[in-house]
């Protein structure tokens, strides 16, 4: 079992719903992330998903792509990436860590060499959004496999997936599904929780393996309402946005990281109170 797997099936003897942020790794600053992973653990996360930095990232939205800019030009490579999470691991070694990211800089690196390269580090799981899960072959299962450190291969699900999509999805994803909770890319704000309910209800229908929920989250009223319907919501934009205009200002990253774990504590006694 991964320890995303078994950060799932504890809340689920509690009752309790998984909050997951995303950071960006690297933003604004590198020496930032380990310690804001801390924080978060500290304030409520469940699971943390560590973006990846990459100059073209298709699915989101403005705030997170801003973000990327600012790793990069603070000279954040996905190989720094993943070596924030071995720091992070130093201390901590019971929180899951998901890494997302696309697949240009996976494949320069190479797929074995990068599922190496996270298991050495720590990683529990990776999100690689534009690999179709009918052209995964052999890698997520590659990864649980592992006897060294297994990790889960997550796959995302929205409104317009298809039947077929859906199944193949199910097939090859482990940990749990990401479900996008609406068409659109990150920060986007139409969200019509019926819609998302309809749907997870019918994801539930044929697959174990946990929903989360993410996109279009921004307080607790709306990480209520989505963690009623799903096993857990993941935030990213909400948070992300917090770092746009800090620099390296030591004043402003500090105002920025305490407005981060204000949102997180607003986040997780919305869900707790589900």
């Amino acid at each position: 079992m991964t320890r995303i797997e078994s950060v799932f099936a504890k809340l689920k003897q509690q009752n309790k719903k998984a909050l997951i942020p995303y950071i960006m790794a690297g933003d604004p600053v590198p020496q930032l992330t380990v310690e804001l992973m801390h924080q978060l653990v500290a304030h409520g996360a469940d699971v943390i998903e560590l973006g990846l930095p990459f100059s073209d990232p298709m699915a989101d939205g403005s705030v997170i792509a801003h973000a990327a800019e600012r790793a990069l030009a603070a000279k954040t490579s996905t190989r720094d990436a993943i070596k924030m999470v071995a720091q992070f691991r130093k201390t901590n070694t019971h929180t899951p860590v998901l890494v997302m990211g696309y697949l240009n800089p996976i494949e320069i690196i190479g797929y074995d060499a990068f599922a190496d390269m996270c298991a050495d580090a720590g990683v529990d799981a990776i999100l690689m959004v534009d690999l179709p899960p009918h052209e995964a072959g052999e890698f997520p299962r590659k990864l649980t496999a592992r006897t060294d450190n297994p990790m889960n291969q997550i796959f995302l699900l929205s409104p317009t997936t298809t039947a077929e999509r859906r199944a193949k999805v199910i097939e090859n994803c482990s940990g749990f599904i990401y479900y996008v909770s609406l068409k659109g890319v990150t920060g986007s704000s139409a969200l019509d929780v019926d819609a998302v309910r309809e749907q997870v209800a019918t994801i539930k229908q044929e697959t174990s393996i946990p929903v989360c929920v993410g996109f279009g989250i921004r307080d607790g009223d709306s990480a209520k309402a989505l963690g009623a319907v799903a096993d857990g919501v993941i935030v990213g934009s909400e948070l992300v946005k917090n770092f746009a205009d800090t620099g390296e200002d030591p004043e402003k990253l500090q105002l920025a990281v305490a407005k981060v774990l204000a949102k997180m504590d607003e986040l997780r006694t919305a869900i707790d109170g589900i």
